[in-house]
């Protein structure tokens, strides 16, 4: 019998959203962890996580976190990611970073296991996990284009506000409990922390994420088109976005509108989709069977529904894509990518 190598693991933001989530999946998968370390900002060490049967103590990270460690998972924003990452490598990990400050460094991969495997090999350290609402676009978008090639992709996101953490969750449900109850509303986390501005989210939709950075568009519209760039290498393709947060708590969704340099019938995607690692098609007109939110809430699965062809164009397509933003779009993904080095 093989014994199977084990690795020295550790989670930095391991008591966020997606931290936790990390964790989670880590045993789901049973990753093979030799030692585990949970780490945080020194706000949130000394605190007690249940992992599995053991209580772990979560430790306030440092440089010298990394001594021994073999992969570190980082969620825990990108000013920690740029200051602590390079010291995780220096001291032999490798690092898979969830934030947005290696992606578009050209010597750091970008990766999605299910569209662009083979660059995870090419690191130099450093491994970027993209921005979630990416990383369900492009599982969705590659068989398309190996069948009949993108020509143009226009996305319009409806997003969870679990993307912007456990906070925003519990504004969101305050909200509601306060405006079904006729009382003030109280706001201060969307769009984002610090805006001169803070929109209510409950019954309403806000349509910006992150700052606005170009032109009108707000920084995650920005990421969305540069990261699909460069994980399907198709550096001139025409891509747009406008990303919207919805009050709804997990889970993210696209209205996707594709255009391709062939013919490709909606029958002919459907068939290809289905057959698409990672993708679950529910999609079902007569029946009334299309993907939602709640639907995808705790799976893995991108889910691709109503699909159909665009008239608009000779050889367009329309679809809706859906999937769990903290568990795909962030901890999965993470692991997965872990999963091919090993």
């Amino acid at each position: 019998m093989v014994e199977v190598k084990k690795y020295n693991v550790a989670v930095v933001g391991a008591t966020g959203m997606v931290g936790q989530k990390m964790i989670d999946v880590l045993l789901e998968r049973q990753f093979p962890i030799n030692r585990l370390k949970l780490l945080a900002s020194a706000r949130s060490a000394d605190k007690k996580l249940k992992v599995g049967s053991e209580t772990y103590t979560v430790e306030e990270v440092s440089p010298q976190s990394f001594e021994g460690i073999d992969f570190a998972f980082f969620s825990a924003g990108g000013n920690l990611s740029k200051e602590l990452v390079p010291e995780a490598v220096k001291r032999g990990a490798v690092v898979v970073d969830n934030s947005s400050a290696f992606r578009m460094e050209e010597d750091v991969p970008l990766v999605v296991p299910e569209v662009n495997p083979d660059a995870a090999g090419k690191h130099r350290g450093i491994i970027a996990n993209p921005n979630c609402s990416t990383i369900q676009m492009v599982v969705a978008l590659k068989p398309l284009h190996e069948t009949a090639i993108l020509k143009r992709v226009v996305a319009a996101t409806y997003q969870a506000v679990s993307g912007a953490g456990k906070e925003a969750v519990e504004e969101l449900k305050e909200q509601c409990r306060a405006y079904l109850a006729g009382k003030p509303v109280k706001t201060g986390l969307i769009p984002h922390k610090g805006a001169i501005r803070n929109y209510q989210l409950a019954f309403n939709l806000v349509p910006q994420l992150d700052i606005f950075v170009e032109e009108g568009y707000c920084k995650e519209e920005i990421k969305m088109i540069r990261e699909t760039r460069k994980i399907m290498s198709l550096p001139g393709l025409p891509v747009t976005a406008t990303t919207v947060r919805v009050p709804v708590i997990n889970g993210h969704s696209i209205a996707l509108n594709v255009e391709l340099e062939q013919a490709l019938s909606a029958n002919e995607a459907r068939a290809l989709l289905e057959k698409s690692p990672g993708v679950l098609v529910a999609d079902n007109p007569g029946k009334l069977e299309y993907p939602t939110p709640l639907e995808a809430d705790g799976k893995d699965a991108v889910y691709v529904g109503r699909i159909r062809p665009d008239y608009s164009v000779e050889y367009g397509l329309n679809m809706w894509v859906v999937s769990d933003n903290i568990r795909k779009g962030a901890a999965t993904n993470s692991i997965q990518i872990a999963e091919l080095l090993i």
